[in-house]
């Protein structure tokens, strides 16, 4: 069996990084060339093997799915920091348009002195013989040096404000690179561990890929039903609110609908960007990733949720779904499955939270 598609599928499932052995030269699965008298028992994997591929599976596909929290919250500060970056733009042009009027009213003082022949207001006042003119000039003298202190500070402040928007600017685009070359290392860590999950699915044959999903439904209907026997639903009675009762219709409408990492709809979902849609129809925005939802959204006891409310899985809080009721969840899984109903119990609960609480 070592030098068949069981020992090679044992081996691939057993190392830590399956990225690369996966894609190391001489670790292929293909089977070794039949022979009339090969029985179909002898590169057929046994449960043990398929158990074995599906905890290498769920591995790959929660590296995957934090990884998608990682992208998302990247992509989410990105859109923040750009708006910010536009708006210290048109500060500075606003700014710039401000010191050049500033300094057309400065050049047209120094103008108008000029042509009195240069001699300052002061002066010609007290060249004037009428007491009334005087007094009139005294006053506009006052006024003139009034402005001109008023000119300059203002050119001085405006001066400031653009300097300090230009370093504004500066930190914000460096953050916004640091940004973008985060999320460019989360969407290369999402497509390998995908990419990797895939090629380890597809060296499965047609009987052995319909016995893995029978045993992932088995094992789902276990932690279900022992999550279920612990009498967690036993004291639950609060009902959905009119905001958990429009969220909890618009993830029901999305059933059927394909996973895809980074999407919030409407033809593609992830499990957060399902969550967060939801809730926004609704009228409640909600953070965008699981762990935002997690860290930001208010925390209520597993005994206490009502529909609408979200649960939090792993505890890495890389996954959420939406409670529905009866001990339900709507949830996007992953790459290769559909927006889906399914037990609450059926993964590690890490928490529940509610939005609009």
């Amino acid at each position: 069996m070592g030098t068949g598609k069981r020992g090679l599928i044992a081996s691939a499932v057993t190392v830590v990084s399956a990225v690369t052995v996966l894609a190391a030269p001489g670790t292929a699965f293909a089977n070794p060339t039949p022979t009339p008298s090969a029985s179909a028992s002898t590169t057929a994997l046994t449960n043990k093997d398929l158990e074995a591929v599906r905890a290498q599976l769920d591995k790959l596909y929660r590296e995957a799915a934090a990884a998608t929290d990682a992208y998302n919250a990247a992509e989410e500060k990105a859109e923040q920091q750009s708006a910010q970056l536009v708006e210290l733009a048109k500060k500075i042009v606003q700014g710039e348009e401000r010191l050049d009027e500033l300094k057309e009213r400065a050049g047209a003082a120094a103008r108008s002195q000029y042509r009195s022949g240069g001699l300052p207001d002061e002066a010609h006042l007290m060249l004037s013989d009428n007491p009334q003119e005087f007094l009139d000039g005294a006053g506009r003298v006052l006024q003139g040096q009034r402005a001109t202190k008023g000119l300059i500070a203002e050119t001085s402040r405006t001066q400031q404000d653009l300097e300090q928007y230009a370093k504004d600017a500066s930190a914000q685009w460096k953050k916004l690179e640091s940004g973008r070359k985060a999320k460019a290392a989360a969407q290369k860590k999402i497509e390998q561990r995908i990419a990797a999950a895939e090629k380890l699915e597809s060296r499965l044959e047609a009987d052995e890929k319909k016995r893995l999903a029978e045993l992932e439904k088995q094992a789902a209907l276990k932690a279900q039903t022992s999550w279920l026997d612990s009498g967690v639903l036993d004291g639950i009675k609060g009902g959905a609110t009119a905001q958990g009762k429009k969220a909890v219709e618009y993830a029901t409408a999305q059933i059927g609908k394909p996973y895809e990492w980074g999407a919030e709809g409407p033809k593609t979902y992830d499990c957060s960007g399902l969550t967060s849609q939801a809730w926004a129809s609704a009228g409640s925005a909600i953070p965008r990733t699981s762990q935002q939802q997690w860290q930001q959204l208010t925390r209520v006891d597993v005994a206490d949720m009502r529909p609408g409310d979200l649960i939090i899985y792993f505890d890495d809080a890389s996954h959420v779904a939406m409670y529905v009721g009866d001990g339900a969840i709507i949830h996007a899984p992953r790459p290769g499955r559909t927006v889906t109903l399914a037990g609450a119990g059926s993964m590690p609960i890490l928490g529940v939270v509610r939005p609009g609480a």
